[in-house]
């Protein structure tokens, strides 16, 4: 089984590379609130918040519209972006890469992640009778290639494996991996949704390092920090991304959970002159785990205040209070 030294931290600014490109009233909060994680040497310093293209494409949109959402991120000092091939029934990487067309000085200061291995039925593919997953070499290399294509991109920063595979000969898929990278069609592999065995044994037939493992982290969605999916991560240096960091919406809907944390969750935004889903970013980024969270709103206003998250800071007992109001009881 190869074993991979812990990557450390190293904690680079973006901004000097993106003034090249961008005049100083396109970045003009970019100093101030640029926040960037190094997951490995091999990779440029992503933003520590992702933005997530999952939505983009909810309700039919324009590339025009799509890239008021990119600049909305970048004048944050916002990134990285997270794609996958599924994402808005196989529309989203085309149209965020028709996006990206547009204003060409992107491509030079943003980092792009996508997934594969889920297949899904429906109207693109008829002759699919059941959705599956496929970490078959061929699919995973014919996912990457098509990736890029709608990107328009040269190389993937990071391709993820998006769901553990039960039929995954985990030499084939390693192997794929492993090639890519040579190849220069990605920089870097991961996985989402693995259990720590999973990833072990993805690892093991690997030359290359797993970066990343992206799970569903919120404080709804707490229990990677007690199974063993953060202590690995950790363990091995790996930076792990939290899709659903705001568990969907439901942080704010009217379950007996939301209805404990929303009032102190409103208080601690109040001191901090921010809304309550920043609070709940922060929560994540104040985990020592180096959590990157994945923020997916389709809504420009909110996606204009991404970065206020940064503004919040919480001491340990808040921490713990957030915890066990989510809970609904203390830790043991």
């Amino acid at each position: 089984m190869a074993v991979f030294p812990p990557v450390r931290p190293q904690h680079l600014s973006v901004t000097d590379r993106a003034l090249k490109f961008y005049p100083h009233t396109i970045l003009k909060t970019m100093t101030s609130t640029s926040k960037t994680i190094q997951y490995q040497p091999s990779l440029p310093a992503f933003s520590r918040i992702v933005y997530g293209a999952w939505r983009l494409n909810d309700e039919p949109t324009t590339p025009k519209k799509a890239l008021e959402k990119i600049h909305a991120c970048v004048e944050q000092g916002i990134t990285t972006f997270d794609h996958a091939d599924i994402y808005g029934n196989y529309s989203c990487e085309a149209l965020f890469g028709e996006a990206l067309a547009l204003d060409k000085r992107l491509k030079k200061i943003t980092q792009h992640v996508s997934k594969c291995d889920i297949m899904l039925k429906g109207d693109k593919f008829p002759n699919r009778r059941v959705k599956h997953y496929d970490t078959s070499a061929a699919h995973i290399k014919a996912s990457a290639e098509a990736s890029l294509k709608l990107l328009g991109l040269e190389t993937l920063d990071l391709l993820l494996i998006h769901r553990p595979d039960p039929l995954m000969n985990h030499q084939e898929t390693g192997g794929a991996l492993d090639e890519l990278i040579k190849a220069g069609k990605i920089r870097a592999a991961g996985v989402s949704n693995f259990k720590p065995w999973d990833f072990s044994l993805l690892q093991g037939a690997m030359k290359s390092p797993l970066v990343t493992n992206q799970i569903e982290i919120s404080l709804f969605a707490h229990d990677c920090f007690s199974n063993g999916d953060i202590a690995l991560l950790q363990q091995l240096g790996r930076v792990p991304m939290a899709w659903s960091p705001l568990a969907g919406g439901g942080l704010f809907g009217d379950s007996p959970a939301a209805r404990r944390l929303q009032p102190v969750l409103s208080g601690i935004a109040s001191r901090f002159g921010v809304q309550a889903d920043a609070v709940a970013i922060a929560w994540l980024l104040a985990h020592p785990a180096r959590i990157a969270p994945i923020y997916g709103t389709n809504n420009l206003a909110r996606i204009k205040k991404i970065s206020d998250a940064y503004k919040v800071k919480l001491d340990r007992e808040t921490w713990f209070e957030l915890l066990e109001l989510a809970a609904g009881k203390e830790v043991a």
